[in-house]
């Protein structure tokens, strides 16, 4: 490809609107173009380095075994309904209605699509097991895109999906594709962690997301600092202290004057936060929930959400506390009446607590679980953070920012058994399908490459995801020598099948090398007359700060081993 016909212009200003470093760069560099909140146009840079990307993944999913298909964006809501996700999943589905009146929606991943196509597809036991993929774009109506591709709304994504006679197929299904992903990060010159992970709107047992560690990320990852754990800070589990065993003491109430928060009740009464109840009133699917966890830890909202099959949960106001008769900063689980209970398990490992009273002023001293008040769920709602002790393991939870690139769930019969898919064993019987899920968000996964590869002057891609792997730049335009060597070098590093960008614009070489060093093209090759005089040609690595001069007799050869040593891509 010559500049002088490749269609975009590079930047040297930062767009205002810009929030990430990759969301500056890809747009300065011309790779992206954003045309609505959330919603981007590929530029013919940014659509070789996504085509590149595209194209590892399918590589590496069909040497796992995996078939590709194409799902349709739009499909009946009926499917959705089948599922039980038309009303939870969230952001909530983007609907409109067809000329038949019949409602649609913009789908934001496929499981019930592929469901519909293996149940039509699998009838024996002998159809089983196999792996299908596609690359196609998703909707989410996300309420706040940022970042530039890091978080939109329209996106593409490498979805696949595994289908399994029983659990030892799923596990090896789940094994095999993790592999693959494992495959495709390197090759894409990233280092990821996999982490476990909430599985949200998607569902299933188990889930785990592959993170590309970084300060600029926007998910919080809690790792051992002795190894051997990571999690989301959604999904994130650690070991509760326990309070001393003391005996029961008698429940009393006490005069506690403006006193309207934890911080306040310990210093007032020298006791530590896990001596005191934190009431929290929720309102789900409009009714109210109390949320009681103990003073020294947070409810972890993913963790609640997740009891109520993920149903929109959010803190009631002060209005709606007032309306049922309680008072902010005094709401207490005892002696309420008509509203579920919810309990985190902290609250079970010791006694004598303080509480509200339920009553303006007033708190309640040595409130014991279960003789004071009842819970309709006892479960883990805490929130994993920085310092706390890993449970079941050896070390403490260290903080790192990261961003996902992958997330891979164990669905089991989630879709399968609501949705009919099924099939015959080897004694005839009926069994669900057990299925898998895999993800990787392609413009999300460009943008994760640049945020970890870039310096003050650009990008530093990799030649696997660089639109180009050279830049070759002529000096000296008036000079037929350069033009006619440059000519020549050109051809025949694309007859070696090398990806050459030739910059042959009438620009000063200070302009070019700018745009070579944004765009983040792993090599560039200079030729100018004085050292084509000396039968050389110059060669720097956009990583390395070092100019080298090689034979022209060499450079090709030079080149080729660069590129396809295993090492430098």
């Amino acid at each position: 490809m010559k500049s002088s016909i490749l269609f975009g212009k590079t930047l040297r200003d930062v767009p205002s609107d810009t929030e990430s470093t990759s969301h500056k760069l890809l747009i300065r560099a011309g790779f992206i173009q954003q045309i609505a909140s959330g919603i981007f146009s590929l530029l013919p840079m940014g659509n070789r380095s996504i085509s590149k990307i595209r194209n590892i993944i399918r590589e590496e999913m069909d040497s796992i075994g995996g078939q590709e298909v194409n799902l349709p964006v739009v499909q009946p809501r009926d499917l959705w309904v089948e599922s039980g996700r038309a009303e939870t999943f969230s952001p909530p589905l983007a609907s409109f209605s067809d000329r038949r009146n019949r409602e649609m929606v913009l789908a934001p991943t496929h499981e019930e699509a592929v469901t519909v196509m293996a149940k039509a597809m699998v009838n024996s036991y002998k159809d089983l097991p196999f792996i299908l993929y596609q690359i196609q774009t998703k909707f989410r109506d996300e309420p706040r895109p940022r970042g530039g591709l890091l978080r939109v709304r329209e996106f593409e994504m490498k979805d696949a999906y595994s289908f399994d006679l029983d659990e030892k197929g799923l596990d090896n299904s789940f094994s095999l594709i993790i592999q693959g992903y494992e495959r495709i990060f390197k090759r894409c010159g990233i280092n990821v962690v996999m982490v476990q992970a909430d599985s949200g709107g998607i569902g299933g047992k188990d889930s785990n997301e592959f993170v590309l560690l970084t300060d600029s990320g926007e998910d919080m990852i809690l790792i051992s600092d002795k190894g051997g754990y990571a999690a989301n800070v959604e999904k994130a589990v650690f070991e509760k202290t326990i309070n001393p065993i003391e005996s029961i003491m008698k429940i009393e109430k006490i005069s506690t004057p403006n006193i309207t928060t934890i911080d306040k009740l310990s210093k007032l009464k020298n006791i530590s936060k896990n001596k005191i109840l934190k009431s929290l009133l929720y309102t789900v699917n409009q009714k109210p929930v109390l949320v009681v966890i103990r003073g020294d830890y947070d409810v972890n909202e993913t963790k609640l959400r997740n009891l109520f099959s993920g149903k929109e949960i959010r803190l009631s106001t002060k209005k709606e506390i007032e309306t049922l008769g309680l008072n902010l900063g005094y709401i207490s689980p005892i002696g309420i009446k008509g509203i579920d209970v919810i309990l985190d398990d902290s609250v079970t490992m010791g006694s004598n607590f303080f509480a509200g009273a339920n009553e303006k002023d007033f708190h309640f001293r040595n409130v014991n679980f279960p003789r004071d008040f009842k819970a309709k769920n006892v479960n883990d709602i805490a929130q994993a953070k920085q310092g706390y002790k890993v449970k079941d393991g050896e070390g403490f939870l260290t903080e790192k920012k990261g961003i996902e690139v992958g997330h891979v769930f164990k669905l089991g019969t989630t879709y399968s058994s609501k949705m009919n898919a099924k099939f015959s064993d080897q004694r005839s019987n009926s069994k669900d399908i057990l299925m898998g899920c895999y993800g990787i968000g392609i413009g999300r996964l460009l943008a994760a490459i640049v945020e970890v590869n870039n310096d003050d002057k650009g990008m530093i891609l990799p030649p696997s995801v660089a639109p180009f792997e050279i830049c070759l730049v002529p000096i000296n335009l008036n000079d037929q020598d350069v033009i006619d060597y440059t000519n020549e070098l050109y051809k025949n590093l694309i007859h070696k099948c090398l990806e050459v960008l030739f910059d042959d614009r009438d620009s000063p070489p200070g302009v070019k090398f700018q745009d070579i060093d944004l765009i983040g093209i792993p090599i560039r090759l200079v030729v100018s007359s004085r050292n084509l005089k000396n039968k050389q040609i110059e060669l720097k690595l956009r990583s390395g700060k070092d100019v080298q001069l090689f034979s022209i007799k060499n450079i090709e050869t030079e080149v080729f081993n660069l590129l396809r040593n295993s090492e430098y891509i």
